[in-house]
């Protein structure tokens, strides 16, 4: 029966010796319904994977992490297993589907459902090295599935069970309650009081218009008002989260609802939250992303040829936007002005997105944290799937995805025609699937009868190409003239010139390798001013002092072992042979700064002469290495991740009669 079945699988745990790459797994979420008609249970899965040793240590890890989620449902006889990768989940992106249940015409039938899908973004260099050994491994465990499940079978024939019971109603046991067993994921004491957090930044600034109330305990108004409905433990959740990000970045923390929309979009997990708000808030500062609406000029061919803009807002009041896609010559624009300018374009929109919602919000007096898009394919056709053009949107979503979490409430597609299925096939898989459940597609004429537009869009308002009587000043574009169009080099030279123009560096700190940046002090009394967030890894902070000049950067450690270093800006220029205290000598006390951190500092300079920055890697405890091969430092970075740091950094010295 159906139900042997199910016992067989669960026999593969914690451990399978017939999966010798299954190393192990750990219950971290079980669940059984009153009734005990249905049974979920959550497993952390550690793999040993079957892949070359240099890609391991260059990854460095020597195993592989998986979740597994197993929803067993007596009443309608199935078992669905849902599994996805734990590690490097922002690189690469594995989803598995599986499925038992009765064949509905035999119930002495099992049926078995299993589909995959593998997304490799990025993966340093070896994207399709991971690629052929995860085809292999997936291949090689469907070949060894029913040979796996046959095993465990005959097992429980051997035991004398030949037949489980099907489930029946029956009441619950008034002695032994099921409690749902919830192991939580964040390192923070689940007991802590909100009363008994420390006051708030917002309390020692002061409350402004939209930002959150003095104290820790957020106004019941203040929500209502700013934020939305909130339960008890999500309310509980943005406190904590935002509490975190007061301590660990120094004051400088975004909105109450822009931290909102990234624990939205993660269910309100605080471990995975914070993680993409950390990534989101180092990238914004890197590309100066909040300086964007100021400082970014669009090309006139964007003016004359991008088919988009603002248009109103819909009924619930979101602020709407209109892309009349079809309309638009994604190869002529790409190749008149790039992947870069078009992505910080599409940046610019999302931006004034954010701050029409805020203006929105007073104007209605309630919550607007997203905005409507619809999008007009009318005319789309096979040029608008030019293999370049698609690069350039498939990155745009990734980007946009990555930093604009719960910031679209409504996506309407309109008259969409028949190659639409072929681009929807290709961009999807980049979609979150939140988001695409705020899709609505129509194909044709269908948006204008019921269930169309007049339910999401006053009809005063529907643009006149839509049949509406509104003047819509979005560009009606057209074919981009080739005399606009630029050769590869230009396009090239104008992408790096967009991303170099930031105040803030990168670099990354490895063992044995410091990153050090020289300042030359003329004037004595001046400023050395800093401000670094560290990305990775724990590092510690040193400025120093010397008389001499420095010896010209000495290369990059990593090159003498033929191996390309990831960040090629790591310069050192303390000399091996310096003494400290007699060639030069230490001017603030050592600052070890935390995975995370935001750090400002000042230093007011005594001498003139030449004084260096330093960043250096935090040694772990010396029996965290101990099982390290002793080959050398590169090799010990390559294994090990956290023997790799990375810090951005701005620096600025202001002369005496500016610092008066």
């Amino acid at each position: 029966t159906t139900e042997r079945y199910y016992s067989a699988y669960e026999r593969r745990f914690p451990t399978c010796h017939l999966i010798p790459m299954f190393v192990d797994s750990d219950v971290i979420i079980e669940e059984t319904s009153e009734d005990r008609s249905f049974h979920k249970i959550e497993r952390r899965c550690k793999l040993d994977v079957d892949a070359p040793r240099l890609l391991k240590r260059i990854a460095g890890v020597d195993y592989v992490y998986f979740i597994q989620k197993n929803s067993l449902n007596h009443r309608e006889r199935t078992l669905h297993i849902e599994s996805h990768n734990e590690t490097f989940s922002n690189r690469v992106i594995i989803h598995e589907l599986c499925c038992y249940s009765v064949h509905p015409e035999n119930e002495e039938w099992t049926c078995f459902e299993q589909s995959a899908s593998l997304d490799i973004k990025s993966f340093f260099g070896f994207e399709s090295t991971v690629e052929k050994i995860a085809m292999k491994q997936y291949a090689s465990s469907i070949k060894k599935g029913k040979e796996i499940i046959e095993y465990y079978l005959r097992e429980l024939e051997e035991e004398g069970i030949t037949c489980i019971p099907r489930w029946s109603p029956c009441p619950p046991s008034p002695t032994k309650p099921v409690v749902p067993l919830v192991i939580p994921a964040l390192p923070i004491t689940p007991t802590i009081s909100i009363e008994a957090l420390p006051e708030s930044v917002n309390e020692i600034q002061g409350c402004k218009e939209g930002s959150s109330p003095p104290g820790n305990k957020l106004d019941a108004d203040y929500i209502k008002r700013y934020l939305g409905d909130l339960t008890p433990l999500q309310e509980s959740c943005l406190i904590r989260l935002r509490h975190w990000l007061q301590e660990t970045h120094k004051g400088k923390i975004p909105k109450d609802e822009h931290i909102l929309r990234f624990l939205r979009a993660r269910d309100f997990s605080i471990d995975k939250a914070r993680e993409i708000l950390c990534q989101s808030l180092t990238w914004r500062k890197q590309h100066q992303v909040d300086y964007l609406l100021d400082t970014w000029s669009s090309p006139q061919v964007l003016h004359d040829y991008y088919t988009g803009g603002w248009h109103h807002h819909d009924k619930d009041g979101r602020p709407l936007y209109i892309l009349r896609l079809g309309h638009m010559d994604t190869k002529g624009l790409v190749r008149a002005l790039g992947e870069e300018s078009l992505l910080r374009h599409v940046l610019s929109i999302n931006e004034e997105g954010l701050r029409r919602c805020e203006e929105n919000t007073k104007v209605f007096v309630r919550p607007i944290s997203c905005w409507t898009c619809l999008v007009d394919l009318e005319g789309l056709n096979m040029r608008h799937l030019w293999r370049p053009g698609v690069k350039a949107l498939l990155r745009i979503i990734e980007v946009v995805e990555a930093n604009y979490p719960e910031t679209l409430g409504r996506l309407l597609i309109l008259r969409a025609p028949r190659v639409f299925p072929v681009l929807w096939t290709l961009v999807s898989p980049f979609i979150d699937e939140n988001t695409r459940k705020k899709f609505l597609i129509y194909a044709g004429n269908d948006y204008q009868g019921p269930g169309g537009l007049v339910d999401y869009i006053d009809k005063e308002i529907i643009p006149d190409f839509l049949g509406g009587e509104c003047m819509c000043e979005v560009p009606e574009g057209g074919l981009v003239p080739k005399s606009l169009y630029r050769t590869a080099e230009e396009l090239e030279n104008d992408e790096i010139r967009l991303w170099t123009e930031t105040i803030y560096q990168s670099a990354s700190i490895f063992k044995g390798a410091p990153h050090e940046l020289l300042i030359e002090i003329i004037d004595a009394s001046s400023v050395i001013t800093w401000d670094f967030d560290v990305c990775k890894g724990d590092v510690i902070f040193n400025i120093y002092h010397s008389k001499r000049a420095p010896q010209p950067p000495r290369k990059d450690p990593l090159a003498t072992h033929g191996i390309t270093s990831p960040a090629g800006n790591n310069v050192q220029l303390i000399d091996k042979s310096w003494l400290l205290g007699q060639d030069y000598s230490m001017v603030e006390s050592p600052l070890t700064c935390k995975e995370g951190e935001s750090v400002q500092g000042s230093h007011v300079t005594r001498w003139p002469g030449f004084y260096i920055l330093q960043w250096k890697f935090h040694s772990m405890p010396a029996c965290a290495t101990t099982n390290l091969p002793r080959v050398d430092d590169v090799l010990a970075t390559l294994q090990v991740s956290s023997h790799k740091c990375k810090v951005m950094y701005y620096t600025e010295v202001l002369g005496s009669e500016d610092f008066r």
